[in-house]
């Protein structure tokens, strides 16, 4: 498979190229506008010249199969445009765009061209995230916290807290029927954001403080006198009388700790197998976000 590597940034150095250079059935191609950064990466790993290019035009002569998209999100849409009326399945590191219009317009054209589009939301994949789904989840809880970090409300929610939102709604065992946002949002930047979701017998809550002491992630599900705890996505704590502690093996990657190596093999899995991705429950994120992204400002102004 010939498979594209769009944007060189920190994500994709750090989470996704130790993956993707790795796989032995792959000709793996890098494309960033930026030449010191595309020598440096080829570099390290040993990606002949013939397939580093410094424009999407010379990447798309190469007759992808697929492509990762981690260039910055303001880019994404010019981006993930020209991969699907190529008709390259495209993955997009998330989100897929900062308006929802934006992200609405590519996963109806993903559907209008008939084009896998994947969103990069990892946490489902992540095996102690993952292990959450097969147990009770009457109270939902989780925090992605920051140390003086207070941003700009939209790119705060869709940058970040989106990795929340999803996984408040990837382990709500049922309907969403009621939706709160809370927000605390000085001169223009967002400092927390509180979303609560809840349905029939289940209350999912999600929390982000850019103000907080510690950079931190912690999810909790809990019911039936039970409770499961994951700290930082490397330790799971099972709660049911005394706590019990699952560590992440010395020698297990990152990338398979954060569900990264599984969301990557899975895309090009199901590229190999023609079967089409559809982006519409990643859509269904973003809708969410940009509730979020509206109540929080209405909260503040």
């Amino acid at each position: 498979m010939k498979v594209g590597c769009i944007g060189l940034g920190d994500i994709a150095q750090k989470a996704y190229l130790p993956v993707l250079t790795q796989l032995a059935d792959t000709e793996l191609h890098l494309q960033t506008r930026t030449p010191a950064t595309l020598a440096a990466v080829a570099g390290t790993h040993r990606i002949p010249a013939a397939q580093c290019h410094t424009d999407l035009d010379s990447l798309l002569a190469q007759d992808l199969d697929a492509a990762f998209v981690h260039a910055p999100t303001a880019v994404h849409p010019a981006i993930v445009t020209r991969l699907l009326e190529a008709g390259v399945p495209t993955y997009v590191d998330k989100p897929l765009a900062y308006e929802l219009a934006e992200s609405e317009r590519l996963v109806a054209l993903a559907e209008k061209r008939g084009v896998s589009l994947a969103v990069g939301f990892n946490r489902r994949l992540a095996p102690g995230y993952a292990q959450c789904a097969d147990h009770p989840r009457e109270l939902i809880l989780m925090q992605k916290n920051r140390v003086g970090l207070p941003e700009d409300p939209r790119t705060l929610v869709l940058d970040d807290f989106i990795h929340v939102v999803d996984t408040l709604r990837f382990l709500a065992p049922g309907p969403i029927e009621h939706t709160v946002v809370r927000a605390r949002i000085r001169e223009g930047l967002m400092e927390h954001v509180v979303l609560q979701l809840s349905g029939d017998g289940f209350t999912a809550i999600g929390t982000m403080n850019r103000m907080s002491g510690s950079t931190e992630e912690i999810l909790e599900v809990s019911g039936q006198d039970s409770k499961r705890q994951v700290l930082n996505l490397a330790e799971v704590v099972d709660h049911k009388g005394q706590p019990t502690l699952r560590r992440r093996g010395d020698w297990v990657p990152v990338a398979r700790q954060r569900g990264i190596e599984q969301a990557v093999l899975s895309f090009l899995d199901a590229v190999r197998a023609e079967k089409l991705l559809s982006a519409q429950d990643a859509l269904a994120t973003h809708a969410l976000c940009e509730r979020v992204v509206r109540e929080s400002l209405e909260q503040a102004s």
